[in-house]
């Protein structure tokens, strides 16, 4: 269930994507550790790895859409998603300039310019990295407030002025594609530059790590019609819709950070010794592993079958919407939670120089915090509550969505309007599929949660108080959680062991969140009340606990080590 890069052989791809992802990992392993290690502490700007890029021409053929390329080239959210997991498991660092290059990317695919696109399909192939030019320093990702101003001159042309800041990749990109207000029009405009320009300035690198996030400045930066990429709603959609795929991203860099700190954390206590006994043969010890297995199991699971709706979505159907921003939220977050739940194991081992794990505990906090914050995802997400739990749809059953094929639909999803008219297929399809005993007591949590909404429904102030609905938020997306991961299961094969011990912790989890939303200042009568009902405690079964640590976590000890 987890990436073993040594082992895998990748076999669900096909065979270029096979040869990219073999290549990937022989790259980092003949890196070795001490030299990722070095590079990291030592904030070396990752050249060797950009040039394997290059050479390979990995972003070429993994981020040219099919149209807009030859042979293998397409953008393939399924065989993405390997990459992803391999970049976060040796480096966040490596993860983000492929990160920010996806969402330079976005406007031009999304964009109206053909000879853009074009000009960007032959920039990847020599090996080009793209930036995204939305935040400023001032407003972060507010766009209404955008201060990048584009003035009109006369025929078709026009001069850039302002700055942006917080921007992967603005030191090297081949382009930047920029967001601004046209002054005539204040219309929204997409527009792109390139950072070798003279009117273009790379100000500083305002964070202290291997990555360069720059601060950049236009100044009269010359702009033709041949360099806007789109205008007003279009434009405003294509960073939004940008963001749709990018974020997607983030759940998957958690994935690969928290599979390799697994390796290592367990490797490490279960060949330490304390009072005659390895460290592993504490109950509380093996109870932070199997935990952080099974977080880490329901985190890939959720991730892979999010894209599989990703993939599918169309006009009609944008379910996607709600499981792709929970890629972003949820997994991310429960990411810490492995990594929180290993550290309390291996301690003070965790802040070694010599120790990926170093590595993971500081980036794994990022994750949840960029591509917006939790609570901006959570706010997303709340809007499709309603639709999701009272006013399902029929949809077709969405199978695994393997296929070698270009996923159209992302460069082309339209307006981003009209969320809370969503809707659902009924969750109780998946729910009543399977029939375990932590999963039934979860079902009891959902149905109270219902009567809830129903009975006690947050009034017009509680509606306001954002915190509140943070917490409600929560639980519905331990609902939308769930579903999903039964559904992956079917497809997969899960054994009902694993699954049971996942709603273990979702049971839990529940109830954690069942106690927050009572014991808000805000809550009535009615909601605490409520609220106690959904507090459960999971079925105790020593023996599948065994079962799940006797043959998925205590053979992790040893099983992978990255080369020196």
């Amino acid at each position: 269930m987890l990436l073993h890069p040594k082992n895998e052989t990748f076999e669900h791809l096909d065979p270029q994507s096979r040869e990219i992802m073999k290549k990937t990992v022989a790259f980092f392993e003949n890196k070795g550790k001490e030299k990722l290690k070095h590079d990291d502490h030592e904030r070396v700007w990752y050249a060797d790895f950009l040039e394997f890029v290059k050479t390979e021409k990995v972003f070429a053929t993994l981020l040219t859409p099919a149209q807009y390329g030859g042979g293998d080239k397409r953008w393939d959210t399924y065989r993405n998603c390997a990459f992803n997991e391999i970049l976060g498991f040796y480096g966040l660092q490596y993860w983000y300039t492929w990160q920010v290059t996806i969402l330079g990317l976005g406007p031009i695919w999304m964009g109206d310019n053909e000879k853009v696109k074009e000009k960007t399909a032959q920039l990847l192939e020599e090996g080009g990295i793209f930036a995204f030019g939305l935040s400023e320093k001032a407003h972060g990702a507010d766009l209404y407030s955008s201060e990048m101003a584009l003035t009109p001159l006369a025929e078709g042309k026009y001069v850039a002025d302002g700055g942006k800041y917080y921007i992967g990749n603005a030191n090297k990109a081949a382009l930047v594609s920029t967001f601004a207000k046209n002054t005539e029009t204040d219309e929204y405009v997409f527009f792109a530059v390139e950072t070798d320009h003279e009117n273009y300035e790379c100000v500083k690198n305002v964070v202290n790590s291997q990555n360069y996030v720059a601060e950049y400045a236009l100044h009269s930066y010359p702009i033709t019609d041949d360099d806007i990429l789109s205008t007003g709603r279009k434009a405003w959609d294509s960073s939004l819709n940008t963001i749709n795929v990018g974020k997607y991203n983030l759940g998957w860099a958690s994935i690969g950070i928290c599979t390799h700190a697994l390796y290592e954390a367990i490797t490490h206590a279960s060949n330490r010794r304390l009072f005659d006994h390895a460290v592993t043969d504490f109950p509380h010890i093996r109870q932070f592993f199997v935990d952080a297995w099974t977080r880490l199991a329901a985190m890939k699971m959720f991730a892979h079958r999010a894209s599989d709706y990703m993939r599918a979505s169309s006009e009609t159907d944008r379910r996607y919407l709600l499981y792709n921003p929970m890629v972003k939220m949820k997994v991310t977050t429960q990411g810490e939670e492995v990594i929180n739940l290993l550290w309390d194991v291996i301690a003070a081992k965790g802040f070694e120089k010599d120790m990926y794990f170093e590595m993971a505990a500081r980036d794994i906090r990022a994750l949840p915090k960029l591509e917006g914050t939790v609570h901006v995802n959570m706010a997303l997400i709340i809007k499709f509550m309603a639709n999701y739990f009272f006013n399902p749809a029929e949809f077709p059953e969405i199978p695994k969505m393997d296929a070698q094929v270009n996923d159209d639909f992302l460069f082309n999803q339209g307006a981003t309007k009209g969320l809370g008219k969503i809707q659902f297929h009924d969750s109780a399809l998946a729910y009543n599929s399977l029939d375990l005993p932590n999963l039934n007591i979860f079902k009891e949590q959902i149905e109270v949660l219902k009567e809830f909404l129903l009975t006690a429904t947050p009034d017009k102030e509680q509606a306001k108080d954002i915190d509140f609905l943070l917490n409600l938020g929560e639980l519905f997306t331990l609902v939308a959680y769930g579903q999903v991961l039964i559904e992956k299961a079917k497809i997969e094969g899960v054994e009902d062991d694993v699954m049971d011990q996942i709603f273990d912790f979702m049971v839990r989890d529940f109830s954690k969140f069942a106690l927050q939303l009572y014991s808000k200042t805000g809550s009535t009568e009615k909601q605490m009340e409520l609220c106690l009902k959904m507090i459960k405690k999971p079925v105790k079964d020593p023996e599948r606990f065994n079962r799940v640590w006797e043959k998925h976590v205590a053979p992790l000890n040893g099983s992978y080590e990255m080369n020196p």
